[in-house]
């Protein structure tokens, strides 16, 4: 199998710091647009289980926009072959001492590289 191979490597790393960008600035429209469209779609959230497509959507569309700013640690991003890739970080919010993971599972589709899972959490 072939790891992280260049080309799809930058592509996975474009996506998931586009959707870092979208994530700070709160841009729904994007945030939906990067995560697979189907309910076979989950995200595991700090305070949340979502399951498909339709209740990701619609816990963004309810979400507080405001403290959403963070700064991120270690990032670690792996390709696997031309279609799968996991993308892994920490992060920070100011304030907080807490820290924060989030991974990501990321599925190359006809419409480009999308989010099938998600899992946020936030160590004591």
């Amino acid at each position: 199998m072939d790891v992280n191979l260049p080309d799809v490597l930058a592509d996975v790393t474009a996506a998931f710091e586009r959707y870092e960008v979208a994530l700070v600035t709160n841009d729904v429209a994007v945030l939906d647009e990067l995560f697979w469209n189907s309910p076979h779609t989950l995200r595991y959230g700090a305070t949340e289980n979502l399951y498909g497509f339709d209740e990701i959507r619609a816990f963004r569309a309810g979400r507080p926009s405001a403290g959403l700013a963070r700064t991120l640690g270690r990032t670690v991003i792996t390709t696997f072959g031309r279609d799968f890739a996991t993308a892994n970080t920490e992060f920070h919010r100011a304030g907080s001492d807490r820290v924060g993971r989030q991974s990501q599972t990321w599925v190359r589709t006809t419409e480009g590289w999308r989010v099938v899972a998600a899992h946020v959490s936030l160590m004591a």
